[in-house]
């Protein structure tokens, strides 16, 4: 598995100090690694800026692509446009220590860093909690579970008729306006 991910890993020792830039295109194969698979497909551009300076590396993540998601409401599948950056911070010390999540300090002896995961994090974290299908939003899909949906709404509060109200909602009513 981490042979698979060997793609990832950035030999720092080797470059001059200064900014290098790295260009991978990551798809579901990638997610595979992780045993991620909350879409259907991925297909997203990571450029990773690696500003190289004398006691530190400062890395910058930066995805943008698209990811083929089942939609929360309908079930239908779709294309999320996805976009989403990173900062880390890589700092050099007597152990390793990712205790916080913009600074990595890593031991003094190690010449290359494994970005994989820093990738997934980036990805994954910019799919929205919320999926919803665009042509739900605009209404737009057709679709039988959005019918269903419909035709099982709670009636709208104008169609009761005034006479059903409870006579003591409006003694209570009575009361707000004093």
């Amino acid at each position: 598995m981490m042979k698979d991910l060997e793609a990832y890993v950035i030999k720092f020792v080797g470059l001059k100090q200064g900014k290098h830039q790295f260009e991978y295109k990551i798809t579901d194969e990638f997610f595979d690694f992780f045993e991620y698979d909350d879409f259907n497909t991925a297909e997203v551009n990571m450029t990773i800026l690696l500003n190289k300076k004398a006691n530190m590396l400062e890395f910058s993540f930066t995805a943008k692509g698209n990811i083929n998601l089942n939609c929360d409401v309908s079930t239908e599948a779709y294309d999320q446009p996805v976009q989403n950056t990173f900062e880390l911070v890589v700092k050099f010390g007597d152990e390793y220590n990712d205790d916080n999540e913009d600074l990595l300090i890593l031991p003094w002896s190690d010449y290359e860093l494994n970005i994989a995961h820093y990738i997934y994090e980036t990805i994954v974290l910019a799919i929205p909690q919320k999926r919803i299908h665009p042509g739900v939003e605009d209404g737009t899909l057709d679709s039988e579970i959005l019918d269903k949906l419909d035709e099982l709404q709670p009636k709208a509060e104008e169609d009761k008729n005034e006479d059903d109200i409870d006579p003591r909602w409006e003694d209570l009513k009575k009361l707000l306006n004093d």
